[in-house]
């Protein structure tokens, strides 16, 4: 606080803004260093080191193509009928804790035909849904 006597015989009470800035722009500083100025963005699952996919519990489900454009379904090298899928694999995943199941799609299927085996994957229950390639297959 400042005081002034002016000629007329008052005294003047005013604030003095200059500490009071000064002390602001210290704690402006102090509070820039030490919030974390920590990114901020999407979650991202980023590739993993190549790794033998299956194994003996794997279910891996196969698109067929057969020569009037339909599909057949392989379900772990077994014959399944597209009526039949939907409850063939609610039962293998009855007692399963990981739902993991992988579609692998002939060369001359329509991927149409893919996204219904996926569509009943997903009506089946399965969490995750797995594509097998070629170069999936081969380990690499």
């Amino acid at each position: 606080m400042s005081m002034s006597n002016s000629d007329s015989g008052e005294v003047n009470c005013g604030i003095n803004m200059t500490p009071m800035i000064d002390v602001l722009l210290v704690l402006l500083i102090i509070f820039m260093v030490i919030v974390p100025a920590t990114p901020r963005g999407e979650v991202a699952q980023i590739p993993q080191p190549a790794r033998q996919v299956g194994g003996e519990d794997a279910v891996v489900l196969e698109v067929l193509a057969v020569s009037n454009g339909q599909a057949r379904f392989r379900l772990n090298q077994k014959e399944v009928a597209r009526q039949d899928l939907l409850t063939r694999l609610e039962t293998v995943y009855a007692n399963r804790a990981q739902r993991v199941l992988f579609v692998k799609g002939d060369d001359s299927v329509s991927f149409n035909q893919i996204a219904e085996a996926i569509d009943v994957g997903r009506a089946a229950g399965v969490d995750r849904i797995g594509l097998m390639t070629p170069k999936v297959q081969g380990g690499l």
